[in-house]
């Protein structure tokens, strides 16, 4: 059973994904002219590889991310990339370091140029000192990390994708940085970063200091040290480790920071936390590149220069009718997205030579799922239940074994990737727990992608597949739809089955509301097993949700072996600026601001300033409107 075509999805296809001329008039008109435009492309003339990618994305089998979609064959200036993660850099005057105004601006002025061309950027800014500290250039002092925080929103804001598109950013702070408790509070304020998510970038040792109630000292490198413009990456371990100098700035109780990021994750969603040490520790290409940041919705812990290649396997196409798998087809599907994810890396045209230069010796590909919800109810299964992550645990270790023994595969035909050394490779911790054949393959024929696996935000083209969002449960079963019938109440195209039929829907429909926090993070633990990145996801709420709870749930997030965290409680977004204790308002801006704030929520859903209605909620990392499918991170 797969759901019908519909305007929704026509609109999608139309709106984000058609070839269009250069006035905006329709070239494509049905997905199957993209499906081909797709196909021939890639093949370049090889029948039997064009059949192979048009059976794959023939009827959304196999879907690769929105800015394939949309630009290959496009003679747009356009990325195949949806998001990037850019180091500080200072292309003209590198001997100023990257703590220097000329480093921020020519890293502004790369996020520009990236997110013009639609792609998202993701940046740690760790290495800028903090708020107060002595800048010797200018005899003055620094405004700190948030400040400039502010300034690379305001430009980035400015930046439209393809006409309707902002720039999606991933801001991330390490635990150690002394700006870190006014960045997890900033955005108290919705007005302040609204174009950016935010994320702590979290160490083992503050994880141990939160569980053994121990202090936290925030530091920075001494800027005064000879060998700081020089060699201050940001990396604080690597600076201590030489025996460099470090200024301590204050002494907090790692509990008091914890509770700080947990309190504010519950009244604003944000931040979320990122498991950075972990990132490390389990990357594939550890001793080639420090993972400094996420992209924008979390799901590619990347270091400096590196991109997100993804594509999604829609998972209801292989349920059969009385809800078994069909293993073959699944196996041929992940094999072909494979392949084609790793051509794309050799079509991209890239925006800058550290990129390609970092993306040909890695040749990082981020093949997931979309529809896994969806899969579930046609399988019979209840998402959450003990039953549902015996299925994770089939599907998502068939799809990593079938998806390492191709890029073996590849490996031998067109070479290994350059960065492949096959003693430290088959040393890391994921490559450690696949399975022996498996790893006699990549120890006899290389590897040609050193890191394959991930789970990424499918908001709009699962829409357009007409299949759930990711690994995420589906929302509701019912919204309302504004199209050119009308504003009119639109059904889950399963549910609708039952509606049809006159039948109440069974107990296994269950929509994300009505999961547990605790159900919702054993889902994303389970899968995290069988990847080699990590998984875009937010874990929902009830509105009634408290802080101890939320703190709990983070803590379980780790224990369970999450890579990172979202959050998000029901509402929260909505009554962000309104004082649980209705304290007097009278500071009239604030007032005007709490005004906005409620005139652009209802029902806890917010306004979605593409279509105009209250149906955008917290999904996948990400605000993702359930009507038309606008989201700034797909």
């Amino acid at each position: 059973m797969l759901p019908r075509w519909d305007e929704q999805r026509q609109k999608v296809f139309e709106d984000r994904y058609a070839l269009k001329d250069e006035n905006g008039a329709l070239i494509e008109v049905t997905p199957q002219e993209m499906w081909k435009r797709i196909a021939r492309v890639l093949a370049k003339g090889n029948d039997k590889l064009h059949k192979e990618y048009y059976h794959a994305l023939e009827d959304f089998k196999f879907v690769p991310a929105g800015r394939q979609l949309a630009g290959i064959g496009n003679k747009g200036d356009v990325t195949f990339y949806n998001c990037y993660v850019i180091p500080f850099h200072n292309r003209k005057n590198p001997e100023e370091g990257l703590d220097s105004r000329g480093a921020i601006m020519d890293t502004i002025s790369s996020c520009v140029e990236i997110s013009a061309r639609g792609g998202g950027v993701g940046l740690n800014w760790s290495v800028l000192r903090p708020r107060d500290s002595y800048v010797a250039g200018v005899n003055g002092k620094s405004s700190g990390t948030v400040s400039w925080m502010k300034a690379m929103n305001g430009v980035i804001l400015q930046v439209i994708q393809g006409g309707s598109r902002r720039g999606a950013q991933m801001y991330l702070l390490e635990d150690w940085h002394p700006d870190i408790l006014e960045f997890i509070t900033v955005k108290e304020n919705l007005e302040e970063l609204n174009g950016a998510n935010l994320s702590v970038g979290i160490s083992d040792d503050f994880m141990e200091a939160v569980k053994n109630d121990e202090e936290w000292v925030l530091k920075f490198p001494d800027t005064s040290y000879h060998k700081y413009n020089t060699e201050w990456e940001g990396d604080i371990q690597d600076w201590e480790s030489k025996g460099y100098p470090v200024k301590e700035y204050k002494r907090i109780k790692a509990r008091e920071m914890w509770d700080l990021i947990c309190k504010s994750a519950l009244n604003t969603a944000e931040p979320g936390v990122i498991f950075l040490e972990r990132y490390n520790k389990w990357s594939n290409t550890r001793g080639i590149e420090r993972i400094i940041a996420t992209n924008p919705c979390g799901e590619q812990g990347l270091g400096g220069w590196s991109v997100c290649n993804l594509g999604s396997i829609n998972l209801i196409h292989f349920i059969d009718e009385v809800g078994e798998l069909k293993w073959d087809e699944l196996r041929n599907t992940v094999r072909t997205g494979v392949k084609f994810l790793d051509q794309i890396i050799d079509e991209n045209d890239y925006i800058y030579p550290e990129i390609e230069e970092k993306q040909s010796k890695i040749r990082r590909i981020g093949l997931g799922t979309m529809g896994l919800a969806d899969a579930m109810l046609l399988a019979g299964i209840r998402y959450g239940s003990e039953k549902s992550l015996e299925f994770i645990d089939k599907v998502y270790s068939f799809i990593r074994d079938n998806a390492y023994e191709m890029s073996a595969e590849l490996a031998k035909e067109k070479g290994a990737a350059p960065g492949f050394d096959r003693e430290k490779y088959l040393d890391t911790y994921f490559i450690k727990q696949l399975p022996e054949e498996t790893r006699e393959k990549i120890a006899k024929y290389g590897i040609r992608n050193l890191s394959i696996l991930t789970q990424a935000p499918t908001g709009t083209t699962g829409m357009l597949a007409g299949a759930s969002s990711g690994i995420e449960p589906n929302f509701n079963w019912e919204y309302y739809r504004q199209d050119n019938l009308g504003k009119r109440k639109v059904y889950h195209w399963l549910a609708q089955e039952y509606r049809n039929e006159g039948k109440e829907l069974p107990d296994y429909f269950v929509t994300a509301p009505e999961l547990t926090p605790v159900e919702h993070i054993k889902v994303q633990a389970r899968i995290q097993k069988y990847l080699d990145s990590s998984i875009s996801k937010t874990v929902n709420a009830p509105k009634d949700h408290t802080i101890e709870e939320v703190k709990t749930l983070y803590m379980q997030g780790y224990d369970l072996g999450c890579k990172g965290t979202t959050y998000y409680r029901d509402g929260s977004r909505s009554g962000v600026l309104v004082n649980e204790e209705e304290t007097e308002i009278k500071d009239k801006k604030v007032v005007e601001m709490k005004q906005k704030e409620e005139a652009d929520f209802k029902d806890g859903f917010a306004k979605c300033p593409s279509c105009g209605e209250y149906s955008m909620g917290m999904q996948e990392g990400c605000n993702f409107c359930m009507s038309c499918g606008h989201s700034k991170c797909s």
